[in-house]
């Protein structure tokens, strides 16, 4: 029961996390580039505010839940689940090391001013956010499969998988 609640845990956030990523790659990165620099900067400014505390809380219960399913099973779900795990992670380190600070430069260029090389830079925030949005993807799409399995009963390390 407490394998399954952690995988029910693991699957909803990590389908929020790539929902987020998802809805973000598919309309808002579109419509920034669609509308004058000055709105975009500082629409993204004050959208990463709110992101901030948001995708950082997603991304933390999506990876902790996602690795304590893979120290509770065994076998091919915990290969899956662990996957699912690093991935989250990977998520957060792009996240953290690629879009949060060109966050930054973009909050003083809203601002300031953009520098000469700032579609360049923006462009980069964009190829760390299909990256991450990617790896959140895959990330769900491993645990909706391991959710969808066919295995009687949920292996757990005391319990080994029986085959059906």
């Amino acid at each position: 029961m407490r394998t399954r609640l952690l995988q029910g845990l693991s699957l909803l956030s990590t389908g929020l996390l790539a929902g987020a990523f998802g809805y973000g790659a598919a309309n808002l990165v579109p419509t920034f580039n669609a509308v004058p620099l000055d709105m975009r900067l500082h629409f993204h400014a004050e959208l990463m505010k709110m992101n901030g505390i948001t995708m950082q809380g997603a991304m933390a219960v999506s990876a902790l839940s996602t690795l304590a399913l893979a120290a509770l099973t065994r076998g091919r779900p915990r290969v899956l689940a662990a996957a699912a795990g690093f991935l989250t992670v990977a998520s957060f380190l792009i996240t953290r090391f690629g879009n949060v600070p060109i966050n930054g430069r973009i909050k003083q260029w809203a601002a300031t001013a953009p520098p000469a090389d700032h579609a360049s830079i923006l462009h980069r925030w964009e190829l760390f956010n299909d990256a991450r949005t990617l790896t959140a993807v895959v990330a769900f799409a491993l645990l909706t499969f391991l959710a969808l399995r066919k295995t009687t009963p949920y292996p757990t390390a005391d319990k080994p998988q029986e085959t059906v």
